[in-house]
């Protein structure tokens, strides 16, 4: 067997920006092992669940905004990358995925760990290569090493993604113990990168539609943290009069009466208020909105115009009104008509104010004396937490919790995240963990007891991260369906829905080397993250136990205060 093409992916991947790789043990995958740990440049981690690796390979691009490396063996080990690669598909993460296969002839032949790889991820990819199993010739060696400068290429350009790399080894496939893995001339093609623009024709033209609305509104879904789409949108909503609505994982809330509590209104308003924040002109950027209220509310009061900015990729028509898309950053965008547009109508952008402030003074007075509970606890949590770390939000309800809180604007610098790509629960630890092992500071987890159980192999290995934090929020079942009106009516509710456990976060602490805090009230929350946030050179799980039905009384107490509040007949006028 030709090694030598082999030995230089890792300089190829290493040549066009790849630091990190995640392996998996196997065997039919030796020869990538090979390349990768002996490359020095390129760090290398362990961990032996495929499916665990994966959302940490995720989060570690998602973190460090660079590709990572995958590698697994043959046969169903590849399969278990499938629920992170489609995360990473949406979310538009670059991951690079290498899955050693049997050679064509042996597929369907009954062998060992032999299943049908080539394509095997289907459209959560954004393309499959299939590479040649004989490299001995200067030609397929040539063909073999162009593959992966084509799959970095793409992986990294314009909409990232995730590839997948198929690789049929033949016997055998175990290099010499004294081998060396050098890499000789391995064939790179770089890839230059344009930014698109528009013309002057099209600014004008953009200026001129923009100018014929009075009422505009700007909706920001979910994206990285950047700083300086903050100053330039803030600048723009301040001298235009335009609000702007952006969830928690749009990571807005530093931008001064940014629009981030109307979960608690949007729903409850009557029609003659909803028609008053009717937009005629709609602007959105960003990926998902994770606001159902909201998403129905613009699918019902659709503007007369919505403009979705950007740059690449395909385009989602979320609120049914899609007119016209802009393919440029939002940051050149704003920057080029902030100074050029007419101001949105003064009572319009007041209205939208209005209802967000006196939302944050009810939520605020809500949790003042409220009993123990996952809605409070979260409040008191959002509140305390260190000026600058990462935020990771698994799903269900802890990030649904956290959207109607929202985070204080002196936040500047805490970024969150979330899986909401697909929006499943499996893989929110294993992100967290590999976005910690890229961070410089504290990365903190809030998770439900569901979600964290369920990714519990995401400690099984050598790389745990001193600065990583989990809360797991334990109500010992899946809270959500007890206040989702469909199931919470069926008697099968308990047993299929909800699934009780009584699983504890502390055996899997003491297991892992994790050090472990409990707490089941309001002053046991607040002595116990003060402990929490202490950097002392080891990782933490926090557990807050709580009781599901108390917790559903809560939130539907929350959710009828809230509709008796926008019911008031005074409420909202400007």
């Amino acid at each position: 067997m030709n090694y030598q093409p082999i030995y230089n992916i890792a300089e190829i991947c290493h040549t066009l920006g790849v630091t990190d790789a995640v392996l998996s043990p196997g065997s039919r995958n030796a020869p990538l092992i090979v390349s990768f740990n002996r490359h020095s440049k390129i760090n290398t981690y362990v961990i032996n669940d495929e499916r665990s690796a994966a959302f940490i390979a995720l989060g570690m691009s998602q973190k460090s905004k660079q590709p990572v490396v995958l590698i697994a063996t043959s046969g169903s080990a590849a399969y278990n990358y499938a629920p992170a690669i489609a995360e990473a598909f949406f979310q538009q993460i670059p991951l690079i995925i290498l899955t050693a296969d049997r050679p064509a002839e042996w597929i369907d032949q009954r062998d060992g760990q032999t299943i049908y790889q080539e394509n095997i991820f289907g459209n959560h990819v954004k393309k499959s290569f299939q590479c040649p199993v004989d490299i001995d010739n200067d030609d397929a060696a040539w063909h073999f090493e162009r593959i992966f400068s084509d799959a970095i290429n793409l992986a990294d350009d314009g909409a990232k993604g995730p590839v997948h790399i198929n690789i049929p080894f033949r016997e055998p496939f175990y290099p010499e113990k004294e081998a060396k893995a050098d890499c000789k001339s391995a064939k790179t093609i770089r890839k230059s990168y344009t930014s698109k623009q528009l013309s002057g024709a099209d600014w004008a033209h953009l200026v001129d539609e923009w100018n014929m609305y009075g009422k505009r509104l700007i909706v920001i879904g979910q994206q990285y943290l950047s700083t300086e789409l903050l100053l330039v949108l803030g600048e723009l909503k301040a001298k235009k009069h335009i609000p702007v609505i952006g969830g928690i994982l749009s990571n807005m809330h530093a931008i001064p009466e940014i629009i981030k509590s109307h979960d608690i209104f949007i729903d409850v308003l009557d029609e003659k208020r909803l028609k008053e924040l009717q937009p005629e002109l709609l602007i959105t950027f960003g990926k998902s909105v994770l606001s159902k209220g909201l998403k129905k509310y613009l699918r019902t009061h659709k503007p007369k115009a919505h403009w979705h900015i950007q740059q690449d990729g395909s385009i989602a028509d979320t609120f049914q009104s899609l007119t016209r898309t802009i393919p440029v950053t939002p940051i050149s965008f704003f920057n080029s008509i902030k100074d050029i547009v007419k101001k949105s109508h003064f009572d319009y952008s007041q209205k939208w104010l209005s209802y967000q402030n006196t939302s944050r003074e009810f939520i605020q007075d809500f949790h003042v004396n409220e009993v123990f509970n996952e809605f409070t606890t979260i409040n008191t949590i959002l509140s305390n937490l260190p000026m600058s770390c990462d935020v990771h939000l698994a799903n269900s309800m802890t990030v649904r919790y956290a959207n109607i809180i929202g985070l204080s604007h002196s936040y500047r610098q805490i970024e969150l995240f979330c899986n909401r790509g697909t929006s499943g629960i499996d893989g929110s630890t294993s992100t967290a963990l590999g976005s910690a092992l890229k961070a410089k500071k504290t990365t903190l987890l809030i998770t439900g007891d569901m979600a964290f159980f369920y990714d519990r192999n995401a400690f099984w290995h050598h790389h745990i991260p001193n600065n990583l934090r989990i809360i797991v929020l334990n109500n010992h079942g899946g809270g959500i369906f007890d206040l989702i009106e469909g199931p919470s009516k069926l008697p099968e509710k308990e047993e299929f829905f909800i699934a009780k456990q009584d699983l504890k976060a502390k055996n899997l602490a003491e297991e892992f080397g994790l050090t472990y805090y409990h707490c089941a009230s309001i002053d046991g929350l607040s002595n116990g993250l003060n402990k929490f946030w202490v950097q002392d050179g080891h990782p933490k799980i926090l557990e807050i136990e709580s009781y599901i039905d108390v917790n559903t009384q809560v939130f539907k107490k929350f959710k009828k205060q809230a509709k008796q509040l926008w019911n008031q007949p005074t409420l909202g006028k400007v």
